[in-house]
């Protein structure tokens, strides 16, 4: 993806727009799937530019939920206010074992990012008195945007700031990726030992973008506290840690635009199959992962970018 806007791009987010006059009844669901777009696009800044495989993402969401829920609990329910502080602390959770995940590769970076995941859980399950545990937040009361927007019942702001906070968050993303910092990440998961002999300063470029992950995980964990007034253990669950991953998968990681189109894919679908069998909805999940993967090795994305390349190919 170069600097310049294809239109394509400009047709994706334009068609955001349609669940307000299309589907009216669904824009709570539009919402999460914004909210999952957002937390999509944090693991694919580590796992698809810089090959940081992470399967405890979910200690970054659930510290912008938690943080977002617990201040607003005593008085500072301006949802704009949580959105500096939630994200905040996760970025600093990010930047304090960022020193430990820029040490380790692979196998190994898999397992310590799943333990410090269930040790955040375990954390907040134990602090009943702040997290209110297993019986989840208490108390949570978010005000009007800017003293005016409320969250109404039919999802119409919940998603209209969703869909701001994704697209401005994937602005500064888009920036990001195209920039030398971004190429860098790019040499570094092609080949991390050759980068530092070339003067790359490889650690601190992992400890870096794995923070700004950090941030716009806390970001998406944030704006869910916010547009729907809870939060629980679920928001640290294995279970949201390795949906994202599934998500990155379908979509085609280190695209940008796959983690969005996958969160798409996959909420909908979520939705639909629960719908039709709810105790056996995931058996239908797993079916549509494991044919896109075998017909589409890279992804969506990865797979529609192949057949134009090919296209194109023929054509001249």
């Amino acid at each position: 993806m170069g600097t310049r806007w294809h239109p394509i791009e400009y047709a994706f987010w334009a068609s955001t727009l349609l669940p307000f006059l299309l589907f009216p009844n669904h824009l709570v669901l539009a919402s999460q799937i914004a909210i999952t777009a957002l937390f999509a696009l944090s693991l694919d800044l580590i796992l698809g530019y810089a090959g940081i495989v992470s399967l405890g993402h979910a200690a970054f969401f659930g510290l912008g939920a938690y943080t977002a829920g617990i201040i607003s609990k005593y008085g500072y329910g301006e949802p704009l206010i949580g959105l500096l502080v939630g994200p905040a602390v996760a970025g600093l959770a990010g930047y304090a074992s960022s020193f430990i995940i820029a040490r380790f590769r692979h196998l190994t970076l898999i397992m310590i990012t799943m333990g410090l995941g269930f040790l955040l859980l375990e954390a907040a399950n134990s602090a009943e008195w702040l997290t209110g545990g297993s019986d989840g937040l208490q108390g949570i009361r978010i005000g009007p945007i800017l003293g005016r927007l409320r969250f109404d019942l039919w999802g119409y702001t919940a998603y209209a700031y969703s869909l701001t906070v994704l697209f401005l968050v994937f602005l500064v993303a888009r920036r990001l990726i195209n920039s030398p910092f971004g190429l860098a990440l790019t040499g570094i998961r092609e080949n991390p030992m050759r980068m530092p002999a070339i003067g790359a300063p490889s650690r601190s470029h992992i400890r870096t973008i794995y923070t700004i992950s950090a941030i716009v995980a806390g970001i998406a964990g944030t704006v869910l506290a916010q547009t729907t007034s809870t939060v629980s253990l679920g928001v640290l669950d294995f279970q949201r840690s390795a949906e994202v991953v599934i998500i990155l998968v379908l979509g085609g990681a280190g695209r940008l635009y796959g983690g969005l189109v996958g969160a798409i894919i996959f909420m909908v679908a979520r939705d639909q199959f629960s719908g039709i069998a709810p105790q056996y909805w995931y058996f239908w999940i797993g079916a549509l992962l494991v044919t896109v993967v075998m017909l589409l090795p890279n992804g969506i994305l990865g797979g529609l970018a192949a057949l134009t390349a090919s296209w194109r190919g023929k054509a001249s």
